[in-house]
């Protein structure tokens, strides 16, 4: 077996079909306690020390040979042969029994077919009643049996893959397949090679010792992690030699976490070395840009960190399910009932007899039965003979349909992502039905509502704003340019030069035109596998994670790069005098981006191959001479009004001059006012798209010189998140290119194409805790020791240096610097964007010691590490020196806000869980249709339980107040609402935001009915900073409280916990990872796909569903009854009228295939008519279709239906001389056509299978009939049915019974049918006559639909007209209740979004936030002084109530005047009422 044949890199799709398939992720909550019981199961762990019980030890196995093998302590860990199976083949029979003996109905019907071999009490011959239940379990161990041979076989596939290990006979690396590699082995792997145990890395090639790894496999990220030798081995220049290797591994026990590992190494001199999950190589990753590695097996096998993940999907039961098994009880009952009439009349017949009758035979004492014990007896028998009124073959059923249903949603090419080439992925078979019964949706944020592409958009240096109005044009473009594959074939085969394709899209943006065509189309294409056939392009960054041309092309703001060019040539001109002392923040600024990250440097031709040299570049060689050139030529170009040839036509505007010194009085203003810069920054948009080209034009022309040393080569950058990589996008835009990184250097090349390489001191990584990284360097020029951290605002601004300490010129500069900085962070997150503070810090060589032995003594440490390794990072990053902050756009995924607006009309209510900043997730809420521009919202932030307690109380108070009244005015205009459910969303009026710390509070305190009562009659919820388990913990209380259906979506690791708490969970497989969609129950690539999942499949699974489960229940009590009816003929004997054989294949052939049928295939109502009127969907939601109405109703149905059947025939045969089968055997066929054609008055949809199982189900009856009665001459003694269906099919009597029989039986149904479509019409039934028109005219009759019911309901009709009224806009604004002077937030209107321009709506818009506050405020107070008490609800105001609402231990959440000043920065814009309590 050579290496060639079995390659290193194995198919992705095998590994994750095996590892994957069913996984539930639990990486978040690691137990290993479980895990070890898990292990002592197998009889592993037993055997070990008691000491170690907690600890893992290993050794080499060199010393041990095959001879020695019994004396290995390794030789008690698991191997690496790995096996999913459930069976073997000795095993399978009796451990499938078992299990299907878990099913209640099984045993049930067991224990029948064992009763009926008691002779006192049976009822048909023994043998012939084990058949049905026979048949059932085995059709059900075939399928196990499948499923199982299908893992073996992936199992097979995976133990046979090749590896090396190190051989000590041989000396060297032999070649072994994976299932023979063990605990304490030595493994070599090979760049693209898939790792096949968790290994403890002790040698790579790379200089460095780093490993780097892709993990796709495992957790469906793209982009590379690093992993470091262990501590001791990495200086090492010469081969690692195994046969050295003495030292001793202690370890922690197999567990599932896979981003915590810990462990020492004891060398012989009992010194010990740490490490951590940084050195573990884990199964299923791929080795990546590093030629060999060598390491030690820690963990085989089932042990594995990726196995031990492996936990398979928990069982969920669906709500049908739940509501079948209730109805099993009651035919359990009505069972109970039937045979105690049974046994009673039993009695009684008996007990008239005034001498034993002939066929009473007595006992071999001449004793006979009392009265009593045949009546008991008869009871017994009566629960075989009647036993079918279970539905055996229901469960059975609902799998193989569930399968079917499962099949045709993976099939929906509407639900197929051509970008991602995914399709959705159905992980749980069981609870498809759900999916149309939904009443809350808990979704994420960022990667479910968003793309999760981060975008540059602006940023803000030393208090100055850059508003980047290029950029946002650009992407303006992009979206207006994106295109599909046909327009994007026929542009690349006719209209591109061959030139532009082949280029490649990195460097793209230097001038600033908008994205060319084919640039927005190849973001969309890269990687693409159903589209080879075009050719992709950049093929060779498809695996290049965050690099789509939308994230990589940043067009610069022209003012921002004058300033940075100004600034470059400034520092180069003195340079040579003060060492770059005074190097501006400016500089600092981009460093930071370029440098303060994980980023791993690739050229655009080897994506894979990392840049750890920097390429050759020329000197830049600037002399004095060429600095004065170079101002001289500046000079010109400020006074030229020529444009270069390579711009475009649009590109007309201004001079540069003109535009030079607007921006100068704008420079000089905002520095001498304390007005926000962004202010200015709009104003710039309105001189027009062309004058922002030409300053930068200019400068390019002129920079040409200074850039000629440009770098050779473009380059690709590989991220661990998409901020990462969106910073240094960012940064190269403005010529602050990053190089090269190793781990101890980092190089970038500056705009005057100096290359600094700088030395890494340390790298303290981003966690969740402190939300912040940083990394240490030693500047190349002025040798000083300076750490940059980017972090959260909310982080960062509290670790700033104390300006008091400054003097006072400085402290100025710095408070104010800090203020305008704070207020451009609240204005980026209301305007929904992501934000990032960068600071710097300057270390003494001193300090820098000291710090760097605490922190080398703490990695060093086995106990407590991570909290030691916490502690120095904090110690480190405190003084900090504001730099400035950056705002990244997360943009919306397409079709987010049309799914929303149609799952809310659908009844569902929607609530956003996100670990994000409130501003920024409330703007997203409003661009996204989630809160209404009407809305009053109300925001709910403290950290005091008294507060909270109070807020909830006057909230609700007065959200009830409105409530109540919205009730006498809508039966006012005479509209009454037609139904009213838990799952109906409640008037839309109020939003409600609140935080994770209130949450706490309301989970900690007992506050949840409170919260859950405000909630109901909010049409949002917003909580923001919300962490996994709070997440969590509100799914749960709305299901657990409300009784109500979940549904939890989300994309990353973070949303895990939520997906598995709610009924249904939804993983998006997006650019966070695969853990999301290891632990769903469905896993779609686009949010708008939910809309058609659950609007349509969603609805369709449940009335298909529904209506099969009560078919069954129907058939099988019409059925039933006619046995029962006949025992009032029969003096209770228990005997029948209908041959065995006909009565078991009835159930079982007869009637089987057409419900199987109808449950796949059938179509109430239109996915067309589903999509236009959401509002059938909660036809489902409140389960109209199977509840106990329905149940009963068609109980009695049957019971009618059984009566007909029975007593038309009866009466027609009654005084006549045939025997009992030719009194039984009519039954049975009307019987038979009544119960098919019943099903053929529920379908709505008739294909050519369904005609062909109805016919075929009649003939196959006959045929059988047929048959059977021809040649069973003595089969059932005494009685014979030998030619008993040829006889009467030469009857007309028979035909004329077959005629009318079904027809009186149905006649009540088809009635009630006829007269629901007739007057009580439901929206169901009139989307089913919709369906029958032209499509035009039906296109129409859905719109009419709509906008009555939108008048009638009262919710607001999205038209652009809707805001006209600047007046009714200004009255909207402050009419909320508590609405006081300081705490009224009145968030921002994105009126643009509704088709109007900011100044048409509100002309208030061009005012300057602070007047903007100041107006609302006194008109607020007016307001609330003035305001009449007859301006109810009818004049579109809510009552105002007094501001006294601040109560004693308010403080913490109240706004001062100057942070409402911060926070309400642009408040005027938002034509909403917003209560910030």
């Amino acid at each position: 077996m050579s290496r060639k044949t079995v390659p290193g890199c194995f198919s992705r799709m095998i590994w994750k079909k095996h590892f994957f398939k069913e996984t539930c992720c639990q990486c978040g909550a690691p137990d290993t306690e479980v895990q070890n019981e898990e292990l002592e199961k197998r009889g592993k762990v037993k055997k070990r020390k008691k000491k170690n019980e907690n600890k893992r030890v290993i050794i080499s196995n060199l010393p041990f040979g095959s001879k020695k093998w019994n004396e290995n302590p390794n030789r008690y860990y698991d191997s690496n042969e790995i096996k999913t199976t459930k069976y073997t083949i000795l095993t399978f029979l009796p451990k499938n029994i078992y299990e299907q003996f878990h099913r209640f109905a099984n045993i049930y019907f067991v224990v029948i077919a064992l009763l009926n071999f008691v002779p006192v009490v049976n009822a048909f011959q023994p043998e012939v009643s084990v058949i049905p239940i026979c048949v059932i379990m085995a059709i059900t161990a075939i399928k196990d049996a499948w499923e199982d041979f299908r893992r073996y076989k992936l199992d097979k596939e995976i133990n046979h893959m090749g590896c090396y290990i190190y051989s000590r006979e041989e000396r060297a690396y032999v070649e072994k397949c994976w299932k023979d590699v063990r605990v304490g082995d030595f493994v070599q792997l090979q760049c693209n090679e898939t790792i096949p145990a968790d290994i403890l890395l002790l040698y790579s090639s790379d200089q460095n010792g780093i490993c780097h790894l892709e993990t796709a496999n495992l957790d469906g990220e793209t982009n590379l992690k690093q992993r470091q030798v262990v501590m001791g081995f990495s200086s090492q220049n010469t081969l690692f030699e195994p046969e050295f290797f003495q030292n001793t591994i202690i370890c922690e026990m197999p567990n599932n976490d896979l981003n915590k590992f810990k462990g020492y190494m004891e060398q012989p001199n009992h010194e010990r070395i740490g490490f951590n999950i940084e050195s573990l190589l884990l199964r299923g990753c791929t080795i990546r840009n590093t030629e060999a590695a060598i390491g030690i097996v820690i963990y085989a096998g089932h042990e594995t960190k990726a196995m031990l993940n492996n936990n398979g999907p928990r069982y969920k039961r669906s709500k049908i399910e739940r509501r079948m098994n209730m109805d099993i009880f009651l035919c359990v009952g009505l069972l109970f009932v039937m045979c105690l009439v049974g046994a009673v009349g039993h009695g009684i017949w008996t007990g008239n007899f005034s001498e034993h009758p002939p066929y009473d035979v007595p006992d071999e004492n001449g004793n006979f039965l009392s009265p009593v014990l045949a009546g008991f007896y008869m009871f017994l028998t009566m629960i075989i003979l009647l036993q079918v009124l279970i539905p055996i073959s229901l469960y059975v059923s609902i799998e193989l349909v569930k399968l079917g249903q499962v099949f045709l949603i993976h099939s929906d090419i509407d639900l197929y992502d051509e970008e991602a080439d995914l399709p959705i992925q159905c992980r749980a078979l069981n609870i498809t039905e759900d999916l149309g019964q939904i009443q809350y949706i808990f979704s994420d944020k960022t990667g479910t509502l968003t793309e999760n592409k981060m975008v540059f958009r602006r940023c803000t240096v030393d208090g100055i704003e850059f508003s980047h109005q290029e950029n946002a044009r650009r992407l303006e473009t992009h979206k207006e340019l994106d295109l599909d594959d046909e327009d994007f074939a026929k542009l690349q085969h006719f209209t591109l030069p061959p030139m532009n394709i082949e280029r490649p899209a990195t460097y793209k943006q230097r001038t600033m035109r908008p994205l060319r065509r084919c640039q927005s189309a190849r973001a969309h294409f890269q990687g693409h596998t159903r589209n080879r056939s075009l050719g992709r392009c950049d093929s060779n960054q498809s695996q290049v994670a965050f690099s789509s041309t939308i994230e990589k092309d940043v067009t610069p703001d022209s003012r921002l790069l004058r300033r940075v060019r100004e600034a470059a040539l400034q520092t180069e001109n003195l340079s040579p005098f003060i060492h770059m002392k005074t190097s501006t923040s400016l500089t600092d600024f981009f460093l930071a981006l370029a440098i303060c990250n994980t980023v791993l440097v690739s050229t655009a031709t080897e994506p894979r191959q990392r840049v750890t040299v920097p390429p050759p570049i020329k000197p830049s060689g600037i002399t004095l001479e060429k600095i004065h050139q170079i101002f001289q030529r500046l000079k010109l170009a400020s006074l030229s009004q020529s444009f270069s040839s390579s711009q475009s036509s649009s590109d007309l505007g201004t001079s540069f001059s003109v535009k030079n010194a607007e921006e100068h009085l704008a420079a000089l203003d905002c520095c001498d006012n304390d007005d926000d810069c962004c202010a200015r920054g709009r104003g710039n948009e309105l001189q027009g798209k062309g004058s922002t080209d030409i300053g930068s034009a200019s400068l390019d022309e002129v920079f040409k010189s200074v850039t000629n040393s440009s770098l050779p080569t473009d380059f690709c950058y590989e991220a661990e998140s998409p901020d990462e990589a969106a910073l240094v996008y960012a940064a190269q835009a403005y010529s602050f290119t990053l190089v090269s990184r190793t781990p101890e250097q980092v190089t970038v090349q500056l705009p005057q194409g100096t290359v600094l390489t700088f030395d890494i001191l340390y790298t303290l990584g981003f966690d969740s805790v402190r939300k912040r990284m940083s990394v240490v360097v030693r500047h190349p020029l002025t040798k000083e020791i300076v750490v940059y951290t980017k972090g959260a605002d909310s982080v960062i601004m509290d670790l700033l240096e104390d300006s008091a300490k400054a003097d006072t010129k400085a402290e100025k500069r710095m408070k104010r610097i800090k203020e305008k900085t704070q207020k451009h962070l609240d204005y980026y997150a209301h305007d929904g964007l992501r934000t990032l503070c960068i600071a710097k810090k300057v270390l003494n060589e001193d300090d820098f010691q000291k710090w760097a032995n605490f922190r080398r003594e703490a990695e060093a440490a086995i106990d407590n590490r991570d909290e030691l390794l916490m502690e120095t990072a904090q110690h480190l990053e405190t003084k900090l020196t504001l730099l400035g902050a950056t705002g990244i756009e997360d943009r919306l995924q397409d079709g987010v806000p049309d799914t929303i607006a149609a799952l809310r009309e659908a009844g569902i209510q929607i609530w956003v869980l996100t670990g994000d900043k409130q501003e920024t997730a409330v703007n997203i809420a409003y661009s996204c249709k989630l809160l209404n521009q009407r809305d009053t919202v109300f925001t709910i932030n403290t950290e005091n339980k008294e507060t909270c307690e109070s807020l909830l109380n006057l909230t609700l108070e007065e959200v009830r107040k409105n409530y109540e009244v919205e009730k006498p005015r809508r039966k006012f205009f005479g509209i009454f609402p037609t139904s009213f459910s838990a799952s109906e969303a409640p008037s839309p009026e109020f939003g409600l935001v609140i935080d994770g710390r209130t949450l706490n509070i309301i989970f900690q305190g007992g506050l949840e009915e409170k919260f859950l009562a405000l909630t109901t009659h909010c049409r949002s919820v917003l909580c923001c900073r919300s962490t996994p388990l709070q997440k969590s913990m509100v799914v749960k209380l709305v299901r657990r409280q409300l009784k109500v259906m979940t549904l939890s979506i989300g994309d990353g690791a973070n949303d895990v916990s939520m997906i598995q708490a709610a009924d249904v969970g939804i993983g998006i497989s997006g650019q966070e990872g695969m853990q999301a969609v290891m632990a769903s129950d469905f896993a779609i690539s686009r949010f708008k796909h939910l809309k058609k999942l659950l609007l349509v499949h969603g609805h369709w699974c449940y009335a298909r569903l529904a209506k099969m489960v009560i078919y069954f229940f129907y058939k099988n009590v019409s059925y039933v009854n006619l046995l029962f009816w006949y025992q009032f003929f029969c003096g209770f004997s228990g005997s029948t009228m209908i041959d065995y054989w006909q009565m078991i294949f009835f159930n079982l052939f007869f009637t089987s295939v057409p419900p199987l049928l109808f449950g796949v295939l059938d179509r109430d109502v239109s996915a067309e008519t589903l999509l236009g009127l959401p509002e059938l969907y909660k036809n489902g939601q409140n389960s109209e279709i199977y509840k106990l109405s329905t149940f009963i109703t068609t109980m009695l149905d049957a019971f009618y239906q059984s009566l007909i059947c029975f007593f038309v025939p009866y009466l027609t045969y009654k005084d006549s001389d045939i025997d009992v089968f030719s009194f039984g055997n009519p039954i049975n066929t009307i019987s038979l056509l009544t119960i098919l054609l019943h099903q053929a008055l529920e379908m709505r949809t008739w294909t050519l299978f369904h005609l062909v199982t109805m016919i075929g189900s009649v003939v196959f009856y006959l045929v059988f009939s047929l048959i059977y009665n021809a040649a069973c001459v003595v089969c059932n003694p005494p009685t014979s049915p030998y030619w008993i269906i040829e006889k009467q099919l030469s009857d007309p009597t028979f035909y004329l019974l077959c005629l009318i029989t079904p027809v009186i039986a149905l006649l009540p149904r088809f009635f009630i049918f006829a007269l629901q479509g007739t007057f009580g019409a439901s929206l169901i039934l009139k989307a089913q006559q919709l369906d029958k028109l032209p499509k035009g005219q039906q296109d129409l009759e859905i719109q009419k639909l709509r906008s009555r019911k939108q008048t009638t309901s009262g919710a607001p009709v999205a038209s652009p007209a809707s805001n006209d009224d600047p007046d009714q806009n200004i009255s909207h604004l402050c009419v909320s209740p508590f609405l006081h002077p300081v705490a009224a937030a009145v968030s921002r209107g994105d009126t643009e979004s509704q088709g109007l321009s900011a100044s048409e709506v509100n002309p208030l818009r061009k005012w300057t936030p602070e007047e903007g506050y100041y107006f609302f405020n006194r008109w607020a107070e007016e307001e609330s002084t003035t305001t009449d008490s007859s301006a109810g609800p009818f004049s579109g105001h809510y009552p105002l109530v007094p501001s006294r609402v601040t109560t004693a231990g308010q403080d913490s959440g109240k706004l001062t005047k100057d942070n409402a000043n911060s926070f309400n920065h642009g408040s005027h814009r938002r034509s909403v009422s917003a209560v910030t309590l």
